[in-house]
């Protein structure tokens, strides 16, 4: 199999094996990223769980300094007399029993988010089998389904990430996007391993998150220094 002239050239210029400095990282990838599109960047985190027990796994969302650099679609399930607020707040589509059905019957998902107010969550039953599997689903402690929405709305667009363990024991979390600053990105990423480290299980012993990694949408996977982290 051919790999292509960037791939030579990463694999000719940098260390795949070594651990990065955050900062170096991030320079790093900066400077092999596409010049075609801003390449989000992603954090990946191997945390020392046993991902098999329910009472380990760890999920949660986190606004970050300086966002996301991402427009987000949010649909907002609320009664109609929040409606004007979640409007106002910045929400994209107001669901009603009308879109519920549409979805029901198969109309295409064109929504990043979706939220709703605690009464609606009865009517957004029958979607679950729909959204569920795309992570769409409204969750309490995602803080998707709550009370005030509107608030709920603006801190997603001001830039929040959720992040979840997969089957392996592994979070996985978008970061921010390659144009920002080498510094942004590094606080970004300093406040995320934080916040994240504020979820270990009571029940998980010994060292939370034992390797972190940062990779670009076309880039490499890098191997980050954790002291340089903390």
């Amino acid at each position: 199999m051919s790999i292509s002239k960037k791939q030579k050239k990463i694999k000719a210029e940098i260390d795949l094996n070594k651990s990065f400095d955050i900062k170096e990282a991030v320079s790093t990838l900066k400077k092999f990223s596409s010049s075609k599109f801003d390449e989000t960047l992603d954090v990946a985190l191997v945390l020392g769980i046993d991902a098999k027990k329910s009472d380990q796994l760890v999920r949660g969302v986190v606004s970050l300094p300086k966002g996301m650099g991402k427009k987000v679609k949010i649909v907002a399930f609320v009664g109609e007399s929040e409606s004007e607020n979640a409007k106002k707040a910045g929400a994209d589509i107001i669901g009603d029993e009308k879109l519920i059905e549409d979805l029901k019957n198969g109309e295409k998902i064109n929504f990043d988010k979706c939220i709703a107010s605690p009464e609606m969550m009865a009517k957004l039953g029958v979607l679950g089998q729909i959204l569920g599997p795309k992570g769409l689903m409204p969750n309490p402690k995602l803080g998707t389904v709550t009370k005030d929405v509107s608030q709920t709305i603006k801190k997603i667009k001001a830039g929040q990430t959720e992040f979840k363990t997969d089957k392996a024991g592994i979070v996985q979390a978008a970061i921010g996007k390659v144009s920002f600053e080498v510094e942004e990105i590094s606080n970004n990423i300093k406040y995320f391993y934080t916040e994240l480290n504020k979820t270990k299980p009571t029940t998980s012993k010994g060292v939370f998150i034992k390797k972190m990694f940062l990779s670009s949408t076309m880039g490499p996977g890098l191997k980050i220094n954790l002291n340089s982290v903390i």
